[in-house]
């Protein structure tokens, strides 16, 4: 006889899934069993919200879905802001967990379906043994194909209830969920025709155009169709901070839109008339709350929303970064007059410089070390082949303005979606056994590494080669920042120092505290050996130093 539990397990490997991040409980402790005797590699988080992150950073490094499976109740609940992050970052993960029994909720249980469906996630119960191979399929079709967390919830009454051995083929049956979000008419997410049309008379009208790819454009594979589309245009590109490095190869690279941006590029970003954005939501951080484009400019943007996600856009086109990119280039047959002096005055104002050709006062001093010497230093030893991972908090702009970012994938920035930090250390786990390829460098703040603390001993466990820098500056910098000008009470932002190269070594890593470049010849050492588990430095930062990005979110409310 064949259970529920063990056919979830079986079904989702037949289904492709590798690999499974997950704390047990009764509610799945059977269906986890399942997995990994059918061949899925799991790897055992410490708290539900770890596991959810680890899933949300596998699929983002990779591409490829994975499980997060998770008890019932409080192991659900738990998981919810990462749940929440990975909704908004159109991650495809499948979420296994326990539910109530269907005769009815138990004491401790909670309507899991309405919680779910409160953060977007799409949700298949159970409930019938005889379709729910069926059902498990789809769930995993739809999570891939809709780029979305597709919830699968076994009630506690049927985990060991028989499923009939006769059930038809599980990839022959439709998905039984719905699109987590709208996806573009025609075929293969072509645009509408009149949308299609009026991005083209904005571009045949553009002197000085500028493209702007999103994650949705990498996942779409558009890299190499916008590169063609931008020559004809005789274009400028830029990414947002999730699609970095998507154009590090082109000598018409700004680099990244937004906060983080080069002052110069910033600046020949802001003289742009025509910004197609492809893939990309437009947030504010992107914008830089508004700061980034000319008022006047025309802002069209491509995506599979229904409709625009800002209040910039002047024209939206429903559709797929890729194939509308290959419409935009057959509409546009003929080569676009090259805007004068657009891509050669570029190349000579801004192309070639960058944050580490800027000049600054070192602010080191009291045993603290100035966070963009730290992170400049750092750049050179950091290992070729890496994915970076960043936790939310005010240190995120020393990374993002000095770190060379290989590629998207090589990039899983965690919690900036829902505005949330502590998924850091989690990321890091997701990503270094996604792409044991590449070694992990995962930059975190003292807050969310205390946060996320206990997905440092899961690091450490896996094995893989890994890079922990705490930007440790004794508090949350962003809030300290930002709210104590304004009158907030620092003693609710500031804490004593915490030893983490001591909690580090204690649970099995390397570590050393930084506190001068010198200190960090460890990496150098670490490095030229292979770089062999997980080393983490204790890197004490000088406070008072704010990053542009945050310097320029201040000056509004200080002026005010």
């Amino acid at each position: 006889m064949t259970t529920l539990s063990a056919a979830v397990g079986r079904t989702l490997a037949a289904c492709g899934i590798r690999h499974a991040f997950g704390v047990v409980g009764g509610g799945n402790i059977l269906a986890t069993a399942a997995l990994t005797a059918s061949g899925v590699r799991y790897t055992a988080a410490r708290h539900e919200g770890g596991a959810m992150a680890m899933a949300d950073a596998y699929y983002r490094a990779t591409g490829e879905v994975a499980v997060c499976t998770t008890t019932h109740g409080p192991g659900l609940a738990n998981a919810a802001t990462p749940l929440a992050e990975a909704v908004k970052n159109r991650s495809g993960v499948v979420l296994l967990c326990g539910d109530a029994p269907l005769a009815g909720p138990r004491p401790h249980d909670i309507d899991q379906s309405a919680f779910a469906a409160s953060l977007g996630v799409p949700v298949v119960r159970l409930s019938d043994p005889a379709t729910a191979r069926r059902e498990i399929a789809g769930a995993v079709r739809t999570a891939r194909a809709r780029q979305c967390p597709v919830a699968v919830f076994i009630p506690g009454d049927l985990s060991g209830a028989a499923v009939p051995a006769d059930e038809p083929e599980p990839d022959t049956a439709a998905d039984p969920v719905s699109p987590a979000y709208p996806v573009a008419d025609g075929p293969a997410g072509a645009a509408p025709p009149q949308d299609l049309a009026r991005a083209v008379a904005a571009l045949a009208g553009a002197r000085r155009p500028l493209l702007l790819a999103g994650l949705g454009a990498w996942r779409s594979g558009a890299g190499k169709i916008l590169l063609e589309l931008g020559d004809r245009l005789g274009a400028l590109y830029a990414t947002t901070v999730m699609a970095s490095g998507l154009f590090h190869d082109s000598p018409w690279s700004l680099g990244v839109c937004g906060g983080f941006a080069d002052p110069a590029a910033a600046a020949l970003a802001g003289e742009a008339d025509v910004i197609v954005a492809f893939g990309a939501r437009l947030d504010t951080f992107t914008l830089h709350g508004g700061r980034i484009l000319d008022p006047a400019a025309t802002v069209v943007q491509v995506d599979l929303t229904a409709g625009p996600t800002a209040e910039r856009v002047d024209v939206h086109v429903r559709g797929d970064a890729a194939v509308v990119a290959a419409q935009l280039l057959d509409a546009l047959a003929a080569p676009v007059p090259p805007p004068p002096g657009w891509r050669t005055g570029a190349t000579a104002r801004a192309l070639p410089a960058g944050w580490a050709a800027r000049p600054y006062e070192d602010a080191s001093a009291g045993g603290r070390i100035d966070p963009r010497t730290l992170t400049s230093a750092l750049a050179p030893l950091l290992p070729a082949r890496r994915t970076v991972v960043l936790d939310g908090g005010h240190f995120i702009g020393w990374p993002a303005m000095y770190w060379r970012i290989p590629d998207p994938a090589g990039l899983v920035f965690t919690g900036a979606a829902f505005q949330s930090i502590g998924l850091g250390l989690a990321g890091a786990v997701g990503a270094a056994v996604g792409r044991p390829d590449r070694t992990v460098v995962a930059a975190v703040g003292d807050g969310g590494a205390l946060m996320g603390l206990p997905e440092l001993d899961t690091l450490i466990r896996t094995g893989r080669p890994a890079l922990v820098v705490v930007y440790d500056d004794a508090a949350y910098g962003f809030e300290e920042h930002m709210y104590a000008p304004q009158g907030a009470d620092s003693a609710t932002m500031t804490f004593a120092d915490t030893d983490f190269a001591g909690v580090a070594r204690a649970l099995g890593a390397a570590a050393a505290t930084v506190r001068t470049v010198d200190d960090l010849d460890v990496v150098r050492s670490w490095r030229d050996r292979g770089s062999p588990g997980t080393l983490l430095l204790d890197c004490k930062v000088v406070s008072g130093v704010v990053a542009p990005y945050l310097a320029d979110l201040i000056a509004p409310r200080t002026a005010g």
